[in-house]
């Protein structure tokens, strides 16, 4: 087994206890339907008290057979897991002494869990079954995120628990299920505090140096005109940390004041076998 196929799966096993802790301790207990399977066991056990853990097995089956006929076998392996595990630690946690029944609090937080979860099992290239599996369905066949993806499947069950839940919850779980889509899409996308800096300037010379020696970072030049006055400009483009990225504003600002200045939030750094946290004191 290499390192690679042990992250993926150490992954899911972390993400699906993180979903099924958020359930327990967090959506049903605040009665928030948040989409999925769990949204309808949510209802189930409201009408009938099932158990939320056998409720979930038990449709997630079939939907886990469609899984492994559209997504893969090494998905389905992994959705497999995903599919076990989560029931798995509901039945658990189900008798934990701490939860949070204020519904606001459950959105919020529960969402924020939730979207931490699940995230954490996509990265890992797997499912936790159910309505993410078909997430995941979605996303193939659309090219959407996988935050947004989950956004519509879950809203289609969040909507329809109006029937068995006030109004006022039910747009409780819709808050709930768009914290957790872009949950997902930050865990997916490693937002940092980290900036990328584009500068446009007619002084390369000058901002070069401003980079190198004073915030010692490496830049990439690109050979530009400008479209109103159709003359050469160079912009320059740099990589920096969030104290860095305020340095070197203030040093454009009162030194270089008639360059055009953008600044980017960069979620991830890739290139060259290095990751943004292995970036920082390497030159472009």
């Amino acid at each position: 087994m290499n390192k690679k196929f042990l992250t993926e799966y150490a992954q899911i096993i972390i993400g699906a206890s993180l979903v099924a802790l958020s359930y327990n301790l967090l959506l049903l207990p605040s009665k928030l339907a948040a989409g999925g399977i769990s949204g309808i066991s949510t209802i189930l056990f409201e009408l009938y008290k099932l158990s939320p853990a056998l409720t979930q097995f038990l449709i997630n089956l079939p939907i886990f057979i469609v899984g492994w006929i559209v997504l893969g076998k090494d998905f389905s392996w992994k959705t497999l897991l995903g599919t076990f595990w989560v029931p798995f630690m509901i039945y658990l946690t189900a008798d934990f002494p701490y939860t949070v029944s204020n519904p606001l609090l459950g959105a919020i937080y529960g969402g924020i869990v939730l979207g931490i979860g699940l995230g954490t099992v996509y990265k890992g290239q797997g499912s936790t079954g159910g309505t993410a599996a078909i997430a995941q369905v979605v996303k193939k066949f659309t090219g959407l995120s996988s935050g947004y993806s989950q956004l519509i499947v879950d809203g289609i069950v969040v909507i329809s628990s109006v029937i068995v839940f006030n109004l006022e919850l039910t747009l409780f779980a819709l808050m709930c299920i768009y914290i957790t889509s872009k949950t997902i899409d930050i865990v997916q996308l490693r937002t940092s505090a980290a900036k990328l800096v584009m500068i446009i300037t007619e002084n390369e010379i000058k901002v070069q140096d401003m980079i190198n020696d004073q915030i010692d970072r490496g830049l990439t030049k690109v050979r530009t005109i400008g479209g109103y006055s159709n003359l050469n400009k160079t912009m320059i483009l740099c990589v920096a940390d969030q104290q860095e990225a305020i340095k070197l504003k203030k040093m454009l600002q009162d030194e270089e004041p008639t360059s055009f200045v953008v600044f980017i939030n960069a979620s991830e750094v890739l290139g060259r076998g290095f990751s943004l946290d292995k970036y920082y004191g390497q030159k472009f």
